[in-house]
């Protein structure tokens, strides 16, 4: 089942996750679209994990990749998200998304 959110939906603490960690509004809407299921999910949590081609610096040092995992609830039909995090880096494991 598609997860469709907008920038409406991103709270402040998501919002604050996104900056300090280098995400775009538009990399959580590809990795909800595109990404799989994220390993470490906990109980009634869902996440997704997406690799993208980065190349370009991020705090200093250059970075060929980077590693989005979104993590969200569901709430009465409705994503509820949780937090972002990114990891920069190269060889990411990378899986096509399922269904």
């Amino acid at each position: 089942m598609p997860i469709s959110i907008t920038e409406r939906d991103l709270h402040s603490h998501i919002r604050a996750r996104m900056r300090q960690r280098g995400v775009t509004f538009e990399e959580i809407i590809q990795t909800l679209e595109k990404g799989w299921p994220a390993s470490k999910a906990k109980p009634g949590t869902f996440g997704k994990t997406f690799v993208f081609p980065y190349q370009r610096e991020w705090e200093g040092r250059y970075f060929e990749e980077k590693e989005v995992t979104v993590y969200y609830k569901m709430v009465m039909g409705k994503p509820i998200l949780l937090t972002v995090i990114a990891r920069y880096g190269s060889g990411f494991p990378k899986r096509v998304q399922e269904g």
